[in-house]
């Protein structure tokens, strides 16, 4: 909430300037919003701390918010407007005035409500820098019990087990579920541990499905479940439960010391220990769930015996626990940031056992307005994005996705607090639901299904105010896996939502986007990720506010709108892995917001030249650049200033077609002027590169970030160059390199090679006659070597 203020207060402040409010009665208007608004911050603080136990703050809150949320909707009306009217260049009607400065006024009425309110309330003034406490909680995890598969020693498992402990989470279950029968043949007959961690599925269909591939298993065999209800136990008639004990007091107030102060009990910090054992006795000596967390929150205070007493007197030890959420973790939520607070409650919308991608989530978060603050000129919101993000998980509210590291998960119960959070804002539409709250809700998603029916979404033509409509999905999404969607569906999504500003369908086979999306003014994010789309409507164009378009995947998209240069707005597109698009999409040298674009054609139907990337300067990110054989002069190549550009993947990629017209030299000369910003970059892949040797900064050890190069179809190349001094390289892929003959000291380099190397491939080396090597350390990570 105090982060919403605080962004629309900053809006206000703007919305005065002549573009925006081009009349005096309209600056008086939004002078008075700005007015009142600046009281109503001066009291938040009080406010957040009192709605705790008092429902009546609490209402007034949200009251707050839902009138925040129409007002910033009427200055984005007003802004969107005064964008068209310069770009066709008219003047804006009595008519336009008329009903901007009512809308306007109508704010200001409510507002002033609130305002007398707040008195009757009695919210105070206080120190708004009160709470913001500045702490990195690093490594609290919430309840997850021990893996047991990790406690037995590996010598007694294989004597005790004939075939390998299992250990599995909720979130890897569903897809174990549907393993073919097939897959199971190696347990037949077999003794095997099987370890299901923190299960909370009640479903006894589930549990036969689940159970029914063992019933060939030798006797022995054995299951562990851990689950926080016992319901389906129960019905499973397993009564004799083994429930956790709570730690004894010295070792619970160990424990609290341990990760509170870094030290295992209280004798050096006598003036503290009354208010640990307090805190111990609270927590009920529940280890990881309460003591290790508050332990965390408790660490690194400026004032630390005046802290520890005020979480010792927090209401939130009185409040009735909700579900599965533990006073500990509220605890942990109010000491937040009110910016984090924002960003945590967004993700409310997301299922149980979502694979969060931060980027993705970064991006949805600038679309919804939530990193509007001033940044350092040499930092992006993305980059700001990102700090958020990487806090919230130092906090523990996300966590790495056990089997791949670059995605992430929140725990079903931070989800479940989540859910608290975010109360009559956010909803997932997992069932039917009443018309006067529909009309509240400002952020919706609902999980992907097979096949949607219209039905399904009937009730939204009551969620006016709606300003996100979200697809998600539990656990991984298989390319295979295939989403229909009904085409009415989508019509009537576009006139029944006017304030959407994140649309998001991806992974659904829609293969026609209407017209009518370009009514939707507010719109920041489109998503139509793997989508069979062909083309987009020229309408999208009208879009003037979008700011990502996301058709990664849409296989048969061969076809941009021709004005894409009046989204001025527009700051990423991502059209990698779309198969039938040959050309850079018009009008794009004209973006100069554009921060990644994922994709370049040099040349195509629009000729697109490659010095038309020097005025974009502030890309980064992932990028592609395919057609460079038609670079006529490298020094067009020098042009794009990429030794300036944040890359963190780049892909270069010459036509695999050789004739008479290429020239090595020059293509080595095209691609030394490419070289990225060495501090930046992760991967690298050079493809169809028609040179005989490689510039020299491919291969540079101050490359310090660059852990994966793939080069592939450069048949002319007739040496390689020094990868193996790139410290950080982990995978390294070659292939259809015809001219090299020997494979050794030019790819080595000179001293140990190859440091962190993990995967090493060679691939259709027709010319390949010797490898030699030099007497220095070699390979010392390697995991994996390929030749085929």
């Amino acid at each position: 909430m105090a982060a919403f203020i605080s962004d629309l207060y900053e809006k206000l402040a703007s919305a005065t300037s002549e573009t925006r409010a081009p009349y005096v009665e309209m600056n008086s208007e939004i002078k008075k919003l700005e007015r009142s608004l600046f009281k109503i911050q001066d009291v938040l603080t009080d406010a957040s701390q009192k709605e705790i136990t008092d429902q009546s703050v609490k209402r007034w809150l949200n009251e707050l918010q839902h009138l925040a949320y129409d007002i910033d909707d009427v200055l984005d009306d007003i802004a969107t407007e005064a964008m068209h009217r310069e770009l066709i260049g008219e003047l804006e009607t009595d008519t336009s005035k008329v009903q901007s400065f009512s809308k306007v006024n109508d704010m200001n009425t409510k507002l002033h409500v609130l305002i007398e309110q707040k008195d009757a309330l009695r919210l105070v003034l206080k120190d708004r820098n009160i709470g913001k406490k500045k702490t990195i909680i690093e490594d609290y995890k919430p309840l997850w019990w021990m893996h047991l598969v990790l406690l037995l020693d590996d010598k007694r498992r294989k004597r005790r087990w004939s075939t390998s402990c299992w250990w599995m989470n909720h979130a890897r279950l569903s897809r174990f579920k549907t393993a073919p029968s097939s897959s199971m043949d190696h347990l037949r007959g077999k003794r095997f541990l099987f370890v299901l961690d923190d299960v909370w599925s009640k479903s006894y269909e589930d549990w036969e499905t689940l159970v029914d591939p063992f019933h060939v298993c030798a006797p022995g065999s054995k299951i562990i479940m851990t689950t926080r209800t016992d319901k389906l136990l129960k019905m499973l008639s397993y009564n004799d439960l083994n429930k956790l004990k709570s730690l004894a007091h010295d070792d619970a107030l160990s424990l609290v010391a341990l990760h509170a102060l870094g030290v295992n009990n209280f004798d050096l910090h006598l003036l503290l220990k009354p208010h640990g054992v307090g805190i111990v006795e609270k927590c009920e000596r529940l280890p990881l769930s309460n003591l290790k967390a508050l332990g965390r929150l408790l660490s690194t205070k400026y004032d630390e015996e005046v802290y520890w007493k005020q979480v010792l007197d927090s209401e939130i030890w009185t409040l009735p626990v909700e579900g599965e959420i533990v006073p500990t973790l509220k605890l942990s939520y109010h000491d937040l940031s009110a910016r984090l607070k924002q960003l945590f409650g967004y993700c409310s919308l997301f299922p149980k056992n979502y694979a969060f991608d931060k980027e993705e989530l970064v991006q949805l978060w600038i679309a919804e307005g939530f990193l509007q603050q001033p940044t350092p000129s040499d930092s992006t919101q993305e980059c700001l994005g990102h700090e958020y993000f990487d806090e919230l998980l130092s906090r523990s509210f996300f966590q790495h996705e056990p089997n791949n590291e670059s995605l992430f998960v929140m725990h079903d119960m931070i989800s479940d607090l989540a859910i608290s959070i975010g109360g009559v804002f956010f909803s997932r539409l997992e069932k039917d639901i009443k018309k006067e709250a529909l009309e509240k809700y400002r952020h919706m998603s609902f999980v992907r299904e097979e096949y949607v029916a219209y039905k399904k979404f009937k009730s939204y033509k009551g969620a006016k105010s709606l300003r996100t409509f979200l697809t998600t999905s539990v656990g991984m999404v298989e390319c295979s896996d295939c989403f229909y969607f009904s085409s009415k569906i989508l019509v009537d999504l576009f006139i029944e939502l006017p304030l959407l500003r994140v649309l998001c369908l991806s992974g659904f086979k829609i293969s026609d986007v209407p017209e009518s999306i370009g009514t939707l003014n507010h719109l920041r994010y489109l998503n139509l990720s793997r989508s069979t789309i062909t083309q987009l409507p020229e309408s999208v164009c009208n879009l003037y506010n979008l700011e990502t378009l996301i058709v990664f995947g849409c296989h048969g998209l061969a076809k941009f709108p021709n004005n894409l240069f009046k989204l001025k707005n527009l700051w990423h597109i991502d059209i990698r892995d779309t198969w039938y698009l040959n050309e850079t999409p018009p009008g794009i040298g004209d973006l100069k917001s554009l921060q990644t674009l994922s994709k370049i054609f040099v040349g195509g139907e629009g000729g697109f030249e490659i010095t038309n990337l020097k005025d974009l300067r502030n890309l980064c990110g992932k990028i592609s650049i395919a057609g460079l054989e038609k670079v006529q002069n490298a020094m067009h190549a020098q042009e794009t200033n990429f030794s300036q550009k944040r890359f963190s993947e780049l892909e270069v990629v010459w036509s695999d077609v050789s004739d008479g017209s290429r020239n090595g030299m020059h293509e080595k000369e095209v691609l030394n002027e490419l070289k990225p910003r060495n501090e930046y970059l992760k991967q690298l892949q050079v493809i169809s590169y028609g040179g005989l040797e490689f510039p020299n900064w491919v291969g540079d050890p101050s490359f310090l970030q660059l852990n994966y190069v793939s080069i592939r179809g450069c048949k002319k190349c007739t040496t390689l160059p020094p990868l193996g001094q790139l410290p950080e390289l982990k995978k390294l892929f070659i292939d259809h390199l015809d001219g090299v003959k020997v494979v050794g000291v030019e790819l080595l380099g000179t001293g140990p090679a190859f440091p962190s190397l993990e995967i090493l491939s060679f691939e259709n080396m027709r010319g390949w006659e010797k490898w030699s090597t030099n007497s220095g350390v070699v390979f010392p990570c390697l995991q994996q070597l390929y030749y085929k």
